[in-house]
This record gives C-alpha cells, structure tokens and sequence, in this order.
C-alpha cells in the first residue's frame, strides 16, 4: 500500500492583484533586458489548496554584501506588520516561450520544496503572453526528482535506478485565478465599454516569427544534447579501453608469475589494480536530463502554436472567401 503524500497540492489559487504584479514585473524585467524576473511568493495552506495572496520581487543587486534571504525575512517581516499572509509558499520566474528548465532551476526549487514542503514554482511566459496567449504555469518537483537530488549521483546508473526520466523532473499543478466579487462587477463594466474592433487582434497572422525563434532554440537545444551523448560515448569508450587494459595486464602478470615459478623464483607481489589503473569518476548526466526535458517542453509550445495558428488561417480564409463572394454579387 502506498504511503499519504501529506505534501499533495490538486490545485493553486491565485488572486488577481498577484496576477497583475507578477505580470508587470516580468514585462518591465524583459523590456529591460535586465534578464530573468524572479519573486517570492506569499499565501496559505489549505488542505490540498495552495492560496496565494500576495507577492514581492527580488532585488536586482549585484553586491555581494547585499543578503537576499536577509531581504525576504525583513520583506516578510514587515508585511506582518500590516496583517498580509507571509507565509512563503514558492516563488516565480519569467520564460521566454517556455524556455525555463535548466539546472538552476531545478537546485533553486529543490532548495526551496525541501525547505517548504508546500512551495511552487509558478513560471510566467513575457514573449508568449505578449502574442496574446497569457501564459502562467505552476510546477513542482515530483518525489522521484528529489530522491534524485538528496542522492547527490547524478550517473547514469542512479537515473536508471530510480527512474528519473525527463518527462517526469516536474509535475504541473493546475491554476486557478480567483477576484473579489468587486473585481468582478468591475471586469464586467470595463467589458462593456470595450469597442467591438479592440478583438481584432487576435486574429493576428503575423506568427512566423513566434515559429522561428521557438524552432531555433529547439536546433539549439538538440545540439547541445548531441554534444552532451558525445561526451558520454567518450567516456563509455575510455571506460572500456580501461578495463581491456586491466585484463591484458593481469594476463601478462599471471602468464611472468608461472614463468617464475616454473623457473623456480617467488611470484611478484601482488598490486592494488585499483592504483594502477585509477578508476574513472562517472558521467554526471544531470545536463542530458534538463536538455531532454526542454527539447520535449519546447516541442509541446511548438506543437499547441502551430496548431492555433493554423486555426486562425482556416478562420481568415473562410472569412475571405465570404468577402470575395460579396464582392463578386
């Protein structure tokens, strides 16, 4: 029977006024081109609910006198003070057409998930939401990945023995955007004063671009892959060239040692072979698994926009031809 997962999160509840923060700090970050927007985020636990009310960015100080635990726990500290939830439960990141898992992120989440057991990772997409897709995603770190992590053996034998694909490294949690009834009314009011033509631009073409810069980050990543088996298949080779080495020198020692006896001498002393031959330290193949796992994420954003765009030109073209029949009559 399989043990309660206490840690289980079905769902993540998000206010809106988080939603606008976070999206304005990732959109001034990436106006910027100050880099990779980032932030805590602050809430409740509830049950199987993750609420989260609130949320704060980190500082872009390169000082290296400047803490930035020391900034949270004073950040927390201080809207205590004035009665906001600051309990620390995950953090967010900015991406860029879902160009997000990397070894940091993985070790930044790892610290923060065993450290708080119910923390998130939400990853917000600038360049996707800007093509009019708002893209906002929660992710945790699956048990499997943890274990992989706590082990610190990032060999290929560990990954298969704990069967750690790059499929599974996180596991996404759904969301859910939640306003006050205020808002609400609000919304539907702003709705109405919205002019009829203002939703003409998401019957925007103009897509080949998105196309290109998610295809050559694929290239990109799949050559890095391509290096990282190259690495692996050299050592395998230098792994194998060793151990027939090992052999050949056993078999010669073995094949002097009956001469010796035969000619009525004492055997050479046995030696360590181990010092001979010092064994090689194993492929970290942690790369190869992110890689894996972002060609894959890569390919999924591909695919779902390939597929809305073709949407819109089904749409427009029979748009057109109803235009051009008009125009016949």
């Amino acid at each position: 029977m399989a043990e309660r997962d206490d840690s289980k999160i079905n769902v993540v509840q998000i206010d809106g006024l988080v939603v606008m923060k976070l999206v304005k700090h990732c959109h001034e970050v990436d106006l910027a081109n100050l880099g990779i927007a980032q932030g805590a985020l602050l809430g409740l636990v509830t049950d199987t609910r993750r609420e989260i009310t609130h949320c704060f960015p980190f500082p872009s100080v390169s000082d290296e006198t400047f803490s930035d635990e020391d900034f949270q726990l004073d950040m927390m500290r201080r809207l205590r003070m004035v009665n906001v939830d600051h309990l620390h439960v995950g953090w967010y990141q900015s991406a860029h057409f879902g160009n997000f898992l990397s070894p940091q992120l993985l070790e930044s989440h790892f610290a923060y998930q065993t450290s708080i057991d119910e923390s998130v990772c939400l990853i917000f997409d600038t360049a996707k939401t800007s093509k009019g897709f708002l893209s906002l995603k929660a992710y945790r770190l699956t048990p499997m990945s943890i274990q992989l992590y706590k082990s610190t053996d990032f060999s290929a034998d560990n990954i298969k023995d704990l069967k750690v694909t790059h499929d599974c490294l996180f596991e996404e949690v759904p969301i859910v955007i939640k306003n006050s009834h205020l808002v609400n009314e609000l919304l539907l009011e702003l709705s109405e004063q919205i002019p009829i033509e203002a939703g003409c631009q998401f019957l925007d073409l103009g897509t080949a671009d998105v196309l290109e810069e998610q295809l050559k980050y694929l290239i990109v990543s799949v050559d890095e892959l391509n290096q990282e088996a190259m690495k692996f298949n050299k050592a395998q080779n230098l792994a194998v060239k060793q151990c027939q080495d090992k052999t050949r020198f056993l078999q010669k020692r073995q094949q002097e040692n009956t001469a010796r006896v035969a000619r009525g001498e004492d055997p050479l002393p046995e030696e360590d072979i181990n010092k001979l031959f010092k064994p090689l330290p194993p492929q970290n193949r942690l790369n190869s698994l992110v890689l894996s796992g972002q060609i894959n994420s890569t390919a999924q954003q591909v695919s779902q926009f390939c597929s809305q765009s073709l949407a819109k030109w089904f749409a427009t073209e029979a748009l057109q031809q109803a235009k051009m029949s008009e125009a016949n009559q």
